[in-house]
């Protein structure tokens, strides 16, 4: 047998490839599938199925694309009520593979058609259980996501417990779980770093698993459960029509001044440069959400799926990168691109300015000088909690767009976050709002913990996180 888990980083998202003899499956694809393809020609195998464990709603999945491309058939649960042809599957369900059985078992909690698939590969070795999005190392599944409408968050968190406890926790604990996603995804409040795990590790630390009655649970699982992003249904209704192949997505091409000039307030430029090159010299009104950071997230979190997008980038290269990446989350409306030449020319319509990045003593002494400053950290409450810059007002980054008021125009905003990736995002949004002369801690509170300056209350986790 053949198993391999694929890992998307920027996504947080695992898919898996599983062949036996000469035939293979594929669960759970990103959208851009050359790696599963480049994989089965690879080892001389032919890709005969495409398992969904649900419909995504954070990024756009590959399958109709593979499908196409292969020839091979879509199982998906059969409440999906997927607009594409498939196969709907139901509890016991199987599908053989070589000598592989591939069992589909009903999982629903985190959506209502949520399965989640156990590989027997017949032998010693124990089984393998792909839990989707039921279960994540540490974690369980969110319950109030958009792919499941018509139900309430107590709804899915009642069938997420009956999920748990009458169909996952009766497998052997030898049983092997590979999750659909890894720390970071929204998909979970707290997703463990590990890629995998043993059914038994996880009835031992996963406080989901814990003893407990149905409504303790509930009240659990539903409690604190941070606002989901805003392109989710746009995703989900995506994935269950099918998306377009990569390929019939427009070339993205070059723009002059002339060009872009037709395009202004029509559109929304995105720097997608490092905090450095952005804060050194950008376009006025650009938002910044660089590569080298959370970049998928980030724009789901900020941009609306369907608005139209300029890139702002170094090279044709860096600009086709973010095209890809942004369609894999699918944001598909890109008009074309500006590169450094752009950047380097004289423009009257498109002013050039920079955004200053203070050090932390820097930061230290404009904060003590004046008391027209308003300090904004953008981190999470639970990160700012742990420490922060004395009079610094906590606005995350998710709600800053709707938490403006807040803030007076006419004063210096001085902005941070753990490794300033983040406030140079809100720092982007606040000069697109009309924000003048802001500036930001260069490596945010990192670096102010490097300079040996304190915080408030006192922070004694030593691990810095530096996005």
């Amino acid at each position: 047998m053949i198993f391999k888990q694929f890992y998307l980083k920027c996504l947080a998202h695992a898919s898996y490839f599983i062949a036996d003899e000469n035939e293979a499956v594929i669960v759970d694809p990103q959208r851009d599938v050359d790696i599963y393809i480049d994989e089965a020609q690879k080892n001389g195998l032919k890709i005969k199925a495409i398992i969904e464990t649900h419909l995504h709603a954070d990024f756009v999945s590959g399958h109709l694309e593979l499908a196409k491309r292969t020839g091979a058939e879509i199982y998906v649960g059969h409440l999906a009520k997927a607009g594409f042809e498939h196969k709907a599957v139901k509890n016991g369900d199987g599908l053989q593979l070589g000598n592989i059985q591939m069992k589909f078992l009903e999982t629903p909690g985190h959506t209502p058609e949520g399965i989640s698939v156990l590989i027997d590969s017949g032998d010693q070795t124990p089984l393998k259980l792909l839990t989707g999005d039921t279960l994540f190392i540490g974690e369980v599944g969110r319950p109030d996501l958009v792919a499941s409408v018509g139900y309430d968050a107590d709804d899915m968190a009642s069938m997420l417990y009956d999920s748990l406890r009458n169909v996952i926790m009766t497998l052997p604990d030898s049983t092997e779980i590979y999750p659909a996603h890894g720390a970071g995804s929204a998909c979970g409040k707290k997703i463990g770093k590990e890629k995998s795990s043993t059914l038994a590790k996880q009835k031992e630390n996963n406080y989901a698993l814990q003893e407990m009655n149905k409504d303790e649970f509930i009240a659990m699982i539903t409690k604190d459960l941070p606002k989901a992003p805003d392109y989710f249904s746009h995703d989900v209704q995506m994935n269950k029509g099918g998306a377009k192949q990569l390929e019939e997505l427009p070339k993205l091409l070059p723009l002059n001044s002339k060009e872009l000039s037709t395009m202004k307030g029509l559109v929304t430029l995105l720097d997608v440069r490092t905090v450095h090159e952005y804060s050194l010299s950008h376009i006025e009104g650009s938002i910044n959400i660089g590569l080298n950071g959370a970049f998928a997230p980030w724009v789901g979190e900020i941009l609306i799926p369907t608005e139209a997008i300029i890139v702002v980038a170094n090279s044709e290269e860096q600009s086709q990168e973010a095209q890809l990446r942004l369609a894999r989350i699918g944001y598909e409306n890109v008009l074309g691109y500006l590169d450094k030449a752009f950047l380097n020319s004289q423009n009257e319509d498109f002013k050039l300015i920079k955004t200053p990045l203070l050090s932390a003593d820097e930061m230290k002494e404009l904060l003590e000088g004046s008391v027209e400053v308003q300090l904004v950290d953008v981190r999470k409450p639970d990160e700012f909690k742990g420490g922060y810059i004395m009079n610094a007002v906590n606005i995350p980054l998710n709600e800053l767009n709707n938490r403006l008021d807040e803030l007076d125009a006419n004063k210096k905003v001085a902005c941070n976050c753990a490794g300033g990736y983040r406030s140079t995002l809100a720092l982007s949004i606040l000069e697109k709002n009309g924000f003048k002369g802001s500036v930001n801690l260069d490596g945010g509170i990192a670096s102010w913990k490097d300079a040996g300056l304190s915080l408030s209350p006192s922070n004694t986790n030593k691990k810095r996180d530096r996005e």
